[in-house]
């Protein structure tokens, strides 16, 4: 089944508007090493109950502990280690209510960003969002995964951007990093690339006509599919 053309235009890439929705400069050395280990983890790769040592992590990555100290703390955070002081941190899971309750806030949270994005967006940001939706329709079509997913981050951080509420976007992205996990591992289910950029084509279309409670109802729904499409995806591996 063939999807509609989005009715934007190509151009190029955008930064989020606001500082605090990008994250300035190179990417950190504990930002990479999270995102590695919730991979291994989410893929079932590194099963519930392995041991973490922080010394062997940092031999492997060739850094020092401290990084890898701060992406266990943020892997943590998410529920996928358990840290326990003087024992050492053990691969976990979430309970489904736990990540149930934070799928639902984050829901929540993202749907009043969008809404406030449609009531406040000015021509530079509309432009920006425009053009984001439009580079990632191409990336869905060429299957770029990796592409998509950091271009992901760019297009819901160009909608808290567009906000402009600046205690909102702290709590929002707050309750993000701690999914981070769960929502990048969604993009490995089956059809999951077109269905994600379809659901962005209903949120961007009630942020540009302006339609505050659309844009609420559409966020929400994509979010609330971003987790169902982990929950399926987990029960694969």
């Amino acid at each position: 089944m063939s999807l509609p053309e989005s009715p934007v235009a190509l151009a190029v890439p955008p930064t989020a508007a606001a500082a605090t929705t990008a994250r300035p400069g190179r990417r950190t050395r504990a930002e990479d090493i999270r995102e590695q280990l919730a991979d291994e983890i989410t893929r079932g790769q590194q099963p519930p109950g392995t041991l973490l040592d922080e010394s062997a992590l940092a031999a492997r990555f060739g850094v020092s502990r401290t990084p890898v100290r701060e992406a266990i703390r943020e892997l943590a955070a998410s529920g996928l280690i358990d840290a326990r002081p003087h024992r050492g941190a053990i691969v976990a899971r979430p309970s489904f209510e736990r990540l149930q309750n934070m799928f639902e806030v984050m829901a929540e949270l993202e749907a009043l960003c969008a809404g406030l994005c449609a009531q406040n967006i000015n021509p530079a940001e509309r432009r920006r969002l425009e053009t984001l939706h439009a580079d990632m329709g191409e990336m869905m079509r060429l299957g770029d995964f990796a592409a998509y997913r950091e271009a992901n981050e760019q297009f819901h951080a160009s909608i808290y951007a567009g906000g402009h509420n600046d205690y909102l976007v702290e709590l929002t992205l707050a309750t993000r990093q701690r999914l981070s996990p769960f929502r990048r591992a969604q993009f490995r289910a089956l059809g999951r690339l077109a269905l994600s950029h379809l659901e962005h084509d209903r949120v961007v279309t009630a942020i540009l006509r302006g339609d505050r409670d659309g844009a609420a109802m559409a966020m929400r729904d994509h979010i609330a599919i971003v987790h169902d499409a982990y929950e399926k995806y987990a029960q694969l591996i």
